[in-house]
C-alpha cells in the first residue's frame, strides 16, 4: 500500500469520526476532529515539497478543508448558543407558555399503545384530552442549481385512506434512504394537510429533494411516512408508508402504493395497506440547469 493511499485512508477515518460525533450531537468532539483534519489538509496543500498530489487534487483538498472549517464554525455557534441559553438568568423577553411536547414513539411502542386504545374503546374507558396544534412543517428550500445536474421537486397532492376523515393533524415525513436504510438527505416534514374530502387527505405541498438526482446512489429510494395524532394516548403514530425508487423519477404525475407499518426502509418485508384503489398521489418536476 502506497504512502498516499495510507494518508487518504487516515483522512477518511478522521472525517468519519467527525461526522459520527456530529450526527450524535457531540459537537465539541466533532469540532475538534474537523479542525484537526482541516489543518492536515491545509498543510498538504501549502507544502511546496509535496509531490504526492497534483495541483488539481490540492485545489480539491483545499476546498474540502474550507468546508470543514465552515462546518466547525457553525457548530461552535451552536455550542455557544446552547451555553448561553442554559446560563440565561434574566426574565424571558416574551410572555409565552411552553408548548406540551407530543410523543413520537418507535413502531413497537405505537402498536402496544394502539392495542390499549382499542381495548379502552371496547370497554368505554379512557377520555379524549385537549391537545396542542402541531407546529408547521420542516420543509427546506431548493438547492442551488449546478450545470448539468438535475433537481427534483415532489408535489404531494393527496393520499387515499378509507378512514381519511378520522385522522387528526395528518402530515407526511419525507426521507431519502440507501439500500441499508441510511439517510442520504435531511428528513423533512410537511405542514398539516390542508383539507379532507371523502377518502382523500389533500396536502398540495412541494418537497425539494436535497440532493441532485445524479448524486443519488443506485438502489436509493424516497420514503413517505403518513403520520397522525392519537389524542387519547397523546402520541403521533405512523399509519402507513410509501416509497419511490430511482427508476420512477420522471416528470409528471405518479401514484404509488401504500404499505402497512412499521416502515421498512430496507424494503424486504412489504405488506399492502389495502386492496382498495387508494394511493399516494404525487407530481414530479425536474429542474436541469
Amino acid at each position: 500500500m502506497s504512502d498516499v493511499t495510507k494518508t487518504v485512508q487516515k483522512w477518511h477515518a478522521s472525517f468519519k469520526k467527525g461526522t459520527d460525533f456530529d450526527s450524535w450531537g457531540q459537537l465539541v468532539e466533532a469540532i475538534d476532529e474537523y479542525q484537526i483534519l482541516a489543518r492536515q489538509l491545509q498543510k498538504e496543500v501549502q507544502s511546496s515539497n509535496s509531490h504526492d498530489f497534483s495541483e488539481e487534487q490540492k485545489k480539491t483538498l483545499g476546498k474540502f478543508a474550507t468546508c470543514l472549517e465552515m462546518r466547525s464554525a457553525s457548530l461552535q455557534v451552536s455550542v455557544v448558543t446552547k451555553r448561553n441559553i442554559l446560563t440565561y438568568n434574566k426574565d424571558f423577553p416574551f410572555d409565552v407558555q411552553p408548548v406540551p411536547l407530543r410523543k413520537i414513539l418507535a413502531p413497537g411502542e405505537e402498536e402496544n399503545l394502539e392495542l390499549e386504545e382499542e381495548l379502552d374503546a371496547a370497554t368505554g374507558a379512557g377520555s379524549t384530552p385537549s391537545f396542542p396544534s402541531r407546529v408547521p412543517g420542516t420543509l427546506l428550500p431548493r438547492l442551488p442549481s449546478e450545470p448539468g445536474m438535475t433537481l427534483l421537486t415532489l408535489t404531494i397532492e393527496k393520499i387515499g385512506l378509507k378512514d381519511a376523515g378520522q385522522c387528526i393533524d395528518p402530515y407526511i415525513t419525507v426521507s431519502v434512504k440507501d439500500l441499508n436504510g441510511i439517510d442520504l438527505n435531511p428528513v423533512q416534514e410537511t405542514p398539516v394537510a390542508t383539507r379532507k374530502e371523502d377518502t382523500y387527505i389533500h396536502f398540495s405541498v412541494d418537497v425539494e429533494i436535497q440532493k441532485h438526482v445524479e448524486k443519488l446512489p443506485k438502489g436509493a429510494a424516497i420514503f413517505f411516512e403518513f403520520k397522525h395524532y392519537k389524542p387519547k394516548k397523546r402520541f403521533t403514530s405512523t399509519k402507513c408508508f410509501a416509497f419511490m425508487e430511482m427508476d420512477e423519477i420522471k416528470p409528471g404525475p405518479i401514484v404509488i402504493e401504500l404499505y402497512k407499518k412499521p416502515t421498512d426502509f430496507k424494503r424486504k418485508k412489504l405488506n399492502l395497506l389495502t386492496k382498495k384503489p387508494l394511493y399516494l398521489h404525487l407530481n414530479q418536476t425536474l429542474h436541469k440547469d
